[in-house]
């Protein structure tokens, strides 16, 4: 392979999260030079904001095999792998030390605000794969810089751009100026200042995955000890059994308890749940808000909401790019239909990696979260396969980068749309891909008016 002048530029990583850094280790085990570059002030920001989170995943499942070979050298010991970390675990026992290994490949404070090629703006073709790929960066102390770099990876994720509780996609009416009442995290409620803001008051929790069921649980053991203490469950479907994920079903054991913690929170009559709710506007009542849905349906007044309805990802520091996305999940085109959630709900997805995350403009990849654009469920393992096959190609490797295999835990649900309440097919009646179609419950929780029926 020839070698060129651009071969001799580091790779440039964006985010040191858990799949950027798990790249950085891969790039060194490979004898190419990462460049890390990470807008917080610290490796694993984004991880550390949702410390007091426990994952569903084990310690086992979390790290990644590259990166316990650079901190095998230090002395670095694995926690138990049948174990589950929290966020906070993660971020102290594995990402920080992992950063500490890499050392000033790593740099904090950086934050990315363009990428593209050196002289070549996005219409330009002449040459334009023999140019360096400049990344501006701005730094927390108020400098610039404009660095070159043979190729691109980012894994910046998307925790910086949740979604709004707006049923079309677009902030409800009054959202931002309710702002004060409203989160778009799982509260901390083992901090006693967080704990006051919910204590002894109703809560609306917008959302149906992984993280409402994690502020629903928490919110019903607060109600337990803390009385007048309700929560409101706002679904845009009806409630099924594929609502509270795959329960005993799911491999992930923790994260089938998960949902059924939340269904406990709804059969115990510590939160109400209101179905076929597609939020238009938050209005103030005095100093509480009110609810209203598209079909003119309004909430009880409560006072406060968390909105947990999914991340976006940020893709304006990537205009200069040929990307080839998705025109509704925004990820990767060959990797959208693995994970559309309008096709199915499964918990399992293809085997994949360089093949289906490459772009037009050759040598730019998104990994990790910001691979999936706007689809949910997504794991650690999936990116840490990505990123082996990812640099595996960059170094030349195209053997081993199209060498996928990884088996991914099922939630035990599939069959039947993903994202929208629709008549069935004759394949979703089946059962779908690995499990019997999900039948309708009915929970019995909350008046007539407020629950909207199933």
């Amino acid at each position: 392979m020839n070698t060129t002048a651009t071969d001799q530029l580091p790779v440039v990583v964006i985010g040191a999260g858990p799949a950027g850094l798990a790249a950085a280790a891969h790039l060194v085990e490979r004898g190419l030079e990462p460049l890390v570059l990470e807008a917080g002030p610290a490796a694993g920001a984004a991880v550390r904001e949702w410390a007091h989170v426990r994952l569903f995943s084990t310690w086992g499942e979390v790290t990644d095999p590259a990166a316990e070979k650079l901190l095998a050298a230090t002395g670095w010991v694995k926690p138990d792998a049948k174990t589950y970390p929290s966020g906070g675990d993660w971020a102290e026992k594995y990402l920080q030390p992992l950063a500490d290994v890499l050392g000033d490949r790593v740099r904090t404070g950086a934050t990315v605000t363009g990428v593209s090629r050196a002289g070549r703006d996005r219409i330009v073709d002449a040459d334009r794969e023999a140019q360096p790929f400049v990344v501006h960066v701005a730094y927390a102390d108020g400098r610039e810089e404009r660095l070159f770099a043979r190729s691109v990876v980012d894994a910046s994720g998307t925790w910086s751009t949740p979604s709004p509780a707006g049923a079309s996609g677009l902030a409800a009416l009054g959202e931002k100026a309710a702002a004060d009442r409203v989160t778009y995290r799982v509260p901390d409620l083992k901090d006693p200042s967080v704990r006051a803001r919910y204590a002894g008051r109703r809560t609306a929790v917008i959302g149906s995955g992984a993280s409402a069921f994690t502020a629903l649980a928490a919110l019903a053991d607060l109600a337990r000890e803390q009385e007048g203490t309700r929560a409101v469950w706002i679904l845009r479907r009806g409630i099924s059994g594929s609502t509270f994920g795959g329960g005993t079903a799911d491999q992930l054991p923790a994260r089938g308890a998960l949902g059924l913690a939340a269904k406990a929170a709804v059969d115990e009559g510590h939160a109400d749940a209101v179905t076929g709710f597609r939020t238009e506007a938050i209005e103030r009542d005095g100093d509480r808000l009110v609810l209203v849905a598209e079909d003119g349906r309004r909430l009880d007044p409560v006072d406060e909401v968390i909105v947990l309805t999914g991340f976006r990802p940020d893709l304006s520091f990537l205009s200069e790019l040929r990307l080839g996305l998705d025109e509704r999940l925004q990820a990767p085109v060959e990797l959208a239909p693995l994970i559309d959630p309008n096709q199915h709900s499964c918990g399992t997805v293809y085997p994949h990696g360089v093949n289906e995350l490459s772009h037009p403009e050759q040598g730019v990849y998104l990994v990790g979260m910001k691979s999936y654009g706007r689809a949910p469920t997504f794991l650690a393992l999936t990116g840490y396969e990505q990123v082996r096959s990812v640099v595996a190609a960059i170094a030349g490797d195209r053997e081993s980068a199209e060498r996928v295999e990884l088996v991914l835990p099922e939630t035990g649900v599939c069959g039947g749309a993903g994202l929208f309440d629709q008549p069935q097919t004759d394949e979703a009646a089946e059962g779908g891909c690995c499990a019997p179609a999900p039948a309708l419950i009915q929970l019995g929780v909350g008046s007539p008016a407020t629950s909207g029926g199933c």
